[in-house]
């Protein structure tokens, strides 16, 4: 394991410290019952990637990874290290602002990462294959073959996940013991990275669903007249070295393995906050843009309210005189005063 004698004990405290906020920050977000475009918790999310991209710079500094090495050269307190981009590429797909399609490419950096360091130090086996090596079945019987392997695969990898939760659960109350032997530790970082593994192939394969998502609603968007908005910073991966970035980006590809039908994918964007529902009418005005995803369109009334209420907001001289002409009118003139009921 490469050392750096500049990296005291100090700055491994720091590193510890940090990271076990970001982890409590995270599972108070998994746990959280909020709906994910909620103000806190983008805030927490936010959060928790700023402190995990510094731990991510500390692990880098202090060279604790290496590709020359055995999992079992790692010390037991480094393995937790490992989950560094599998947790942010978890968290850059909580984010609601931004262009969804940067932030499921981050994302899909962060997990390929992490599986591909994961194979260096034989913790998985995950197969990565160039889009140009994947071959569509052209039989109805290689299609079915196919099929039937994907489902037991996802079968088997639920049942992994079920056991590995469980396992988990026993050995964190082991953990949280005053003095915990140093085999339940490794253990419960081991069992813990193997958890995530899944978690990052199903991520990759639900990215691979969204994507063509993505790709129908900008084709929709190309003949809508662009809004002049400033654009955001974009979403920009921070992993543990420059190679690593190089190699997730250029090198390995991953399998397109669909898990889910569109509608089903859809239908768990919508659950989780991302996208909006198409059932629900917004209880406040609707933006154009919230329309055109839920297949609505505003009528008359709704954009003359929404006119005025921007009128409103932003002090507009000529409204607010006309406003003002108004109420005079109405103080001058009593309302029924001008209804004689037809009499002198």
């Amino acid at each position: 394991m490469a050392n750096s004698n500049d990296f005291d004990d100090d700055n491994v405290e720091s590193l510890s410290t940090m990271f076990n906020e970001g982890l409590d920050l995270y599972n108070k977000i998994c746990n959280n019952d909020e709906p994910t475009n909620s103000p806190s918790v983008q805030m927490d999310v936010k959060t928790a990637m700023r402190i995990f991209e510094k731990s991510t710079r500390l692990v880098s500094y202090a060279g604790i990874f290496s590709n020359n090495e055995g999992v079992e050269e790692i010390a037991t307190n480094d393995l937790q290290y490992f989950l560094l981009p599998a947790l942010l590429g978890s968290l850059s797909l909580k984010l609601t602002s931004g262009e969804r399609k940067d932030i499921i490419e981050v994302a899909e950096i962060y997990f390929k990462d992490f599986l591909n360091r994961c194979n260096d130090y034989s913790l998985s086996n995950y197969e990565f294959k160039n889009k140009k090596e994947e071959k569509q079945p052209q039989s109805e019987f290689e299609q079915i073959a196919v099929s039937v392997n994907t489902r037991a695969s996802k079968i088997q990898r639920y049942k992994e996940q079920k056991d590995l939760k469980l396992k988990l659960a026993d050995l964190k109350k082991n953990m949280e013991k005053e003095h915990a032997d140093e085999e339940i530790k490794r253990d419960y970082f081991l069992t813990m990275l193997k958890l995530f593994i899944h978690e990052a192939v199903i991520e990759l394969n639900s990215i691979e669903n969204e994507k063509p998502i993505l790709e129908y609603m900008a084709n929709m968007k190309k003949d809508e007249k662009p809004e002049r908005k400033r654009p955001p910073a974009p979403l920009k991966p921070i992993i543990i070295t420059k190679d690593e970035i190089q190699k997730a980006v250029f090198g390995a590809g991953y399998p397109s393995l669909p898990t889910m039908t569109v509608q089903e994918f859809y239908d768990k964007r919508v659950k989780d906050g991302i996208f909006p529902d198409p059932t629900k009418q917004s209880a406040g005005p609707v933006s154009l843009q919230q329309a055109a995803l839920s297949g609505m369109q505003l009528n008359d009334e709704e954009k003359e309210v929404e006119a005025k209420e921007i009128a409103v907001e932003e002090d507009n001289p000529e409204y607010m005189e006309r406003m003002r002409h108004m109420d005079e009118f109405k103080d001058e003139h009593r309302r029924g005063w001008g209804n004689r009921m037809n009499r002198s």
